[in-house]
């Protein structure tokens, strides 16, 4: 008997929001914009709400809550980062409804965001997905483009 060969499907992180999605050379940050911390996309939300890309853990919620890092099940670790410096609100526009070591299961709200508050402190939005273990993979591919909703298929990882 013949087997054929097919394609296995790599690692997916799904989108952890609805916005738009565009490619990290087009972050305001050069740090992102090079992939100096890793490959991934930039998402421009439309809803101040950050849901588990995959299921896995909670590693790190930034005690500022404007940022998280997770762990998928089958070894992703990412980083979410949501707006441009908003390292600088100290907290002011964010809530975490997780903590550190928290289980997550895709699509459970991890943190909440007023984008208007935040834009109107002066701070962008823009929110870069990052897998800071890019290193341990082959290639990370962005499968969305343009308007996604969370949920939908953000990226690729073989």
């Amino acid at each position: 008997m013949i087997f054929s060969k097919s394609k296995k499907a790599g690692k997916l992180v799904s989108c952890p929001m609805n916005g738009e999605v565009l490619p990290l050379s087009k972050s305001s940050d050069e740090a992102h914009q090079q992939e100096m911390l890793g490959k991934g996309a930039l998402v421009i939300p439309s809803e101040g709400k950050v849901y588990a890309p995959f299921n896995g853990k909670v590693e790190m919620v930034f005690e500022t809550k404007h940022a998280i890092g997770l762990s998928s099940d089958d070894g992703v670790e990412l980083m979410i980062h949501v707006g441009f410096e908003t390292v600088k609100l100290n907290g002011k526009h964010f809530e975490a409804h997780v903590t550190d070591g928290q289980t997550v299961k895709e699509g459970d709200l991890l943190l909440e965001f007023d984008i208007e508050g935040i834009k109107a402190d002066g701070y962008k939005i823009e929110t870069p997905v990052i897998v800071t273990n890019t290193g341990s993979y082959q290639s990370i591919a962005v499968l969305a483009a343009g308007a996604v909703n969370k949920n939908e298929r953000l990226l690729e990882i073989n």
